[in-house]
């Protein structure tokens, strides 16, 4: 029965000669009969048990041995039984369950692994506590079937963290399916959501199927879900209850089977109906911004680089000191999208080696990277450090030089020297007075 299912099968006479073949061959799934000689079924699953073998056991059983079955199920963590004579369709149904959740254990193990060493969960990265709490939630929600609500500001990789809990869930080889409903005409949407017959509006040359058939049996994606039009949201908020949905101009409804993931970056309060938001958010992530997690930006920005020199053939080595200061002086309103992008100019740029300031694009944060020099280096008649200097000069022409660099942006300058706004503005009219009484003739 098996071999005609196209399985890599191997045969045991008993659970002694099971535990010894075992060594060599590594099983998604062990089909154990209970009684056996030598070792029997009981024994062989109490080993795997002692020894932390998570493959799933399948205990078959003889007529009226109801109870030893259970037992082996609950006290030796058999993944089910079944009963002889086993009916092939069943036993195929349960083969099937038990490689997926086989194969859900060994991501889990991989997940923890990546994360102890680099603190990477595919594409996301980070060891500070905001980005860890993200990995927990995901790894517990994965191998649900939750919906799941991701909040966050646009460009924090709501869609990552979309993927992550795809791809770590039992539906990982099925497929993922995104939609953004803010970049759909309102008149397009239920048409991209459930699909079209022929005929069914201006325009509907021949059937269509909709998002949640195109992603039955793995995970449908709703990028900003407070933009869907209110008209919608009901016969979404249906869909999501009954798990069928009906073409425009169908007759009949179709059952899916897609788990339903939901991003925002707005408050929900005004633009998704109550039951709606309920029925989404039984399980929520928020996603920090950038500027919230800044020690995650040099591990970011080297498995980032990674990528992009894959993408480009580019033999970028990292960033350099100085890109690194300004890069955790800077706010990231773009978050972990602006960071990337600006990498992704200058590993073009760079090429090989490492990414300088001048290799960044002139309007990145405001300024003008051509001209940069460290305050030590005194090119050009610039500040240079000297013995005994007043520190208000020191100051004054610290001061100076940040906002030459950044062209005069005063935000931008009091970021990079570690104060507010506010106090850059106090301390520049504390130096514009004190030049003044210091001034000949005053």
């Amino acid at each position: 029965m098996l071999s005609d299912c196209a399985f890599d099968t191997q045969v045991a006479a008993d659970g002694q000669e099971a535990l010894e073949r075992l060594s060599a061959f590594n099983a998604d799934v062990i089909v154990s009969d209970l009684v056996m000689p030598r070792m029997d079924g009981f024994e062989l699953l109490r080993h795997l048990k002692e020894r932390g073998d998570l493959t799933p056991a399948i205990a078959l059983t003889g007529f009226g041995s109801m109870e030893k079955a259970l037992a082996a199920v609950h006290d030796l963590k058999a993944f089910w039984f079944l009963e002889k004579p086993v009916e092939a369709r069943a036993f195929k149904i349960l083969l099937d369950r038990a490689i997926r959740y086989k194969r859900s254990l060994q991501k889990t193990a991989e997940l923890k692994r990546d994360l102890s060493l680099r603190g990477v969960l595919g594409d996301l990265v980070g060891t500070s506590p905001a980005m860890q709490q993200i990995f927990s939630l995901i790894r517990q929600v994965a191998p649900t079937s939750a919906p799941v609500l991701i909040c966050g500001e646009s460009g924090t990789g709501k869609e990552l963290v979309a993927r992550e809990i795809h791809k770590c869930s039992s539906r990982g080889d099925g497929p993922f399916v995104a939609i953004n409903a803010a970049a759909l005409p309102e008149t397009l949407v239920e048409s991209e959501l459930f699909g079209h017959e022929k005929g069914a509006f201006t325009g509907a040359m021949e059937r269509s199927a909709g998002c949640f058939e195109q992603a039955h049996g793995g995970t449908l994606f709703l990028d900003e879900i407070g933009e869907m039009p209110s008209s919608t949201q009901p016969k979404l908020l249906r869909v999501l209850e009954d798990l069928r949905v009906r073409r425009l101009g169908g007759r009949h409804e179709i059952a899916v089977d897609a788990r339903v993931l939901a991003a925002t970056s707005q408050a929900l309060g005004t633009h998704l109906r109550e039951e709606l938001y309920y029925r989404l958010s039984v399980f929520q992530i928020l996603i920090p911004p950038l500027r919230e997690h800044k020690e995650d930006i040099p591990q970011i920005a080297d498995v980032m680089l990674e990528n992009l020199n894959r993408k480009h053939g580019t033999r970028v080595t990292g960033v350099d000191a100085d890109v690194l200061v300004m890069f955790q002086r800077y706010d990231w309103p773009g978050n972990v999208r602006e960071l990337r992008n600006i990498l992704e100019r200058a590993a073009i740029v760079t090429g090989d080696g490492p990414i300088r300031m001048t290799d960044l694009p002139s309007p990145a944060f405001g300024v003008s990277t051509a001209t940069y020099a460290r305050p030590s280096d005194g090119e050009d008649g610039r500040f240079k450090l000297q013995p005994g200097q007043p520190l208000m000069k020191l100051e004054e022409a610290y001061i100076k030089l940040t906002l030459d660099h950044v062209h005069g942006n005063r935000k931008l300058a009091a970021g990079m020297l570690g104060i507010s706004l506010r106090t850059l503005q106090n301390r520049i009219a504390a130096l514009r007075e004190e030049a003044k009484t210091t001034a000949p003739g005053s």
